[in-house]
């Protein structure tokens, strides 16, 4: 029997594992979400959670940077839109959390093959891998030379090493959560996880949105 984990769950699959994610909570209400907004600090990003919309933005499901002023309002108009766009969904409830900092957007994947294991993907996030596919592959276990590898073998690699002035990214902080998440599989019932995006800076990788599925 497989299970579809929300972000929520997810990313706490994620911390157990030592790979860093945004701090969040769930609302249940309007008020709720407003008192976990204030203590998170503003802005915030707010996304429905629910295990039956995996593409929260399919259906009007996320709104960033959300100012103090409008966590209220905006919380009741996901809501409305979630009724609309999905009115059978099983909601938990509206997950409130901290914007993730200016970085570099970057993919980690895995995936559950019947023959070979389990491969783990990595990449560029956002436009670069919809539209180029800049992607590299390995089959798991791998250890931290793997993960360095992984990482210079992709095409815009130069974009991770700060080329014309751009923000170089902790590729370190890359290879810590590429082993994580090996080691993760080795250890969990994984079938699926994408981590999306992973956001790298100058100083660290931070997991903002990630889904998995589960034996």
């Amino acid at each position: 029997m497989t299970k579809i984990l929300t972000e929520h769950e997810a990313k706490k699959l994620l911390a157990k594992y030592g790979i860093p994610v945004t701090e969040e909570r769930l609302a249940g209400s309007a008020d709720e979400a407003y008192d976990i907004a204030m203590e998170l600090g503003m802005p915030v990003a707010m996304k429905i959670s629910s295990p039956d919309i995996p593409h929260k933005s399919d259906v009007g499901g996320v709104v960033l940077n959300v100012k103090r002023e409008y966590v209220p309002t905006t919380y009741n108009e996901i809501m409305s839109k979630i009724k609309k766009g999905a009115p059978n969904a099983n909601i938990e409830g509206i997950l409130v959390q901290q914007m993730a900092p200016p970085g570099h957007e970057i993919i980690v994947g895995l995936k559950k093959d019947a023959q070979f294991g389990h491969a783990l993907m990595f990449g560029l996030g956002g436009i670069f891998v919809e539209v180029y596919k800049d992607v590299t592959f390995r089959v798991i276990p791998i250890d931290k030379s793997d993960a360095l590898s992984m990482i210079s073998e992709i095409k815009g690699y130069p974009i991770l090493k700060g080329i014309r002035g751009r923000m170089p990214a902790d590729i370190d902080a890359i290879a810590r959560v590429l082993v994580s998440v090996s080691d993760l599989a080795e250890k969990e019932n994984i079938i699926e996880l994408d981590i999306n995006p992973l956001i790298v800076n100058e100083s660290g990788a931070i997991a903002v949105d990630a889904r998995a599925m589960v034996e």
